[in-house]
């Protein structure tokens, strides 16, 4: 009876054995009894797969502020087609050599996922011949790409730079592209490039504070404050967003491709009516009164807000979750920011989804 305890209401517990003086008990990971299944691909695609999109959004902040040290766990995570996708985009978030040579080895991927394009979506960031060459060549190959996602990385990281020296080499694939909505991101990109330029030419655009706000403000001035010359474009004309078909028009765009395209529902808000009256005044079909004085400065109802912010290990990367809002639409963005310098600057930009605003019915 020396090893039992006592009785506890009327059961007999028994006492555990003590170890010997000096002795430890032996714990070890071979006794712990592992999870059964491959556990964690399965956590982390039920995480991603929630139907509340605020878990995925979190996980996706969560690797970020984790930073380069895990890189070789999201390394593994592109094995596993569930999560792929998110360990791919979460090393094009983290940046740095590490996570870029693992990301260029997705260029041959040979699985159906497209997984290249965060590949090229990341590599916006270094404004090097090379990398500028890798971006062209992936917009050059865009008629036999099969999918457009791809191609528009491309695109959408070109513009991440300010360099009008691209202007010239994007007209140049523009007339090679016979896929009309890649063809209209190139010229939107033109636009956005040439518009982006000349405003931190100007004495406005040096004086920017280098904060976060500023930085993101400073991408989407195209829309922002187009130049009086572009007074009678619609809202948004050089912003690059995305549609209800994953592509990134303006709605200067989206209405041209919607004039040529039958198979695209046609737009009947006043925005649009207002767009073409003032095309075929430009094209001297109508006539609207002159007043001798110039035009004013357009101010379109367009709004740009950074919602949430999450820093890097070392506080110089942020990742910002960006909306931006006109009359045809509300985008999300999600945008990943440097400090250079002292100065945040926008590195690459990621389009998430758009939720179109209802448009009036048309008239009697």
């Amino acid at each position: 009876m020396a090893r039992w305890g006592v009785l506890i209401a009327g059961v007999l517990v028994a006492k555990p054995q003590q170890p010997s003086a000096g002795k430890t008990p032996d714990v070890t990971s071979e006794s712990v009894e592992p999870l059964p299944g491959d556990w964690a691909p399965e956590l982390l695609y039920a995480i991603l797969s929630s139907a509340n999109p605020d878990a995925s959004d979190a996980l996706y902040r969560a690797a970020f502020s984790a930073g380069p040290a895990i890189a070789p766990q999201l390394e593994g995570a592109l094995k596993d087609d569930r999560t792929a996708e998110f360990a791919a985009q979460s090393l094009a978030f983290i940046g740095g050599p590490k996570a870029m040579d693992i990301l260029a080895g997705l260029v041959n991927d040979p699985r159906d996922l497209n997984l290249r394009r965060f590949f090229y979506g990341a590599l916006g960031e270094f404004n090097s011949p090379q990398a500028t060459g890798i971006l062209l060549n992936a917009i050059a190959r865009s008629n036999s790409e099969p999918d457009r996602t791809v191609s528009e990385a491309a695109i959408l990281a070109l513009t991440v730079r300010s360099d009008p020296n691209l202007l010239s080499e994007l007209k140049k694939e523009e007339g090679q592209i016979k896929d009309v909505v890649i063809h209209d991101d190139l010229d939107n990109a033109v636009a956005v490039i040439e518009s982006r330029s000349k405003y931190l030419a100007s004495e406005e655009g040096k004086k920017s504070d280098g904060s976060i706000d500023a930085a993101v403000r400073t991408y989407f001035i195209p829309a922002l404050e187009p130049p009086p010359e572009a007074a009678s474009t619609a809202p948004g004309h050089a912003a690059l967003r995305q549609d209800h078909s994953s592509t990134s028009l303006t709605v200067p765009e989206r209405n041209r491709r919607e004039d040529n395209d039958p198979s695209l529902p046609r737009r009947q808000s006043e925005e649009v009516k207002t767009e073409r009256s003032r095309t075929a005044a430009r094209n001297g079909e109508a006539r609207e009164p002159v007043t001798g004085k110039p035009a004013p400065r357009a101010k379109p109802p367009v709004s740009v807000e950074v919602w949430n912010l999450t820093f890097s290990p070392d506080q110089s990367r942020a990742l910002a979750r960006v909306i931006f809002e006109d009359p045809s639409a509300v985008a999300n963005y999600d945008m990943v920011l440097q400090k250079q310098a002292g100065n945040w600057t926008v590195v690459s930009v990621w389009l998430g989804s758009e939720t179109p605003k209802p448009v009036a019915p048309p008239g009697p």
